[in-house]
């Protein structure tokens, strides 16, 4: 692979990867924020194929493709399966107002709008944040840096300002990508050992989490962080 070809295949990965974190603030059908993470899930697994095959390390195309199966097809298959847990199916008794709101974040902490601005200061932070790190040495990889971390820092504002909990999963999730960005791109990669441990940890988290959610639902009614709040209360 061409350095040129290398670099623009490179930069398109980055650029959805971003690009569905951003996709994250702004829809708030969780059903559609669960497909995007998926998306994102593409995406990340592409940055350490694209480094592999550039560099020629086999071990790091082999780490791809465990990000791709898990980040892509497990964990928002895991995510769909504790969504569907908070909808009763067809043919039983439910509410429609509390089903649609269990299946949307309808109320959170900050609106669409100021999210979105808040995901371009954060961003502009971001690359202001790098800049240092990618003059010590410039590259593809190094230059595409700020994405990472911008990702890091959208998973850290989705955790703070959405109210339902499989949307705060999600932003679990978006932070843990972007770490996992970060260290492809500053390092070139991270041993498959490492990334193996790292992977089992992020799986059990979600799994506990998905058992969490269901049994909020089944206790409590609703998955609102607040409305919980106010019953400690």
């Amino acid at each position: 692979m061409s350095t040129g070809t290398y670099t623009q295949l490179l930069d398109l990965a980055c650029g959805a990867f971003l690009l569905a974190a951003v996709v994250v603030l702004w829809r708030r059908e969780l059903v559609a924020i669960v497909r995007t993470f998926a998306l994102q899930g593409i995406a990340l697994a592409a940055i350490p194929l694209l480094i592999g095959l550039h560099e020629q390390r086999w071990g790091l195309i082999a780490v791809a493709a465990g990000i791709g199966a898990l980040r892509a097809w497990v964990l928002p298959h895991l995510m769909r399966r504790a969504l569907a847990a908070l909808t009763p199916p067809a043919g039983e008794e439910h509410h429609y107002e509390e089903d649609v709101s269990e299946a949307r974040e309808t109320q959170p902490l900050v609106n669409v709008a100021a999210s979105l601005l808040t995901a371009a200061a954060l961003t502009l932070l971001a690359y202001a944040v790098a800049r240092p790190l990618v003059a010590l040495h410039p590259g593809p990889a190094t230059r595409a840096l700020p994405v990472g971390l911008a990702v890091v820092l959208i998973g850290l504002f989705v955790l703070a300002t959405r109210r339902r909990a499989l949307a705060q999963v999600v932003g679990f999730l978006l932070l843990d990508n972007g770490i996992t960005a970060t260290a492809f791109l500053a390092a070139s990669g991270v041993p498959l050992i490492v990334e193996l441990g790292v992977s089992f940890d992020v799986l059990l988290a979600v799994l506990v989490l998905q058992i969490l959610t269901t049994r909020m639902r089944t206790a409590f009614g609703t998955t609102d962080i607040d409305d919980l709040r106010e019953l400690h209360d």
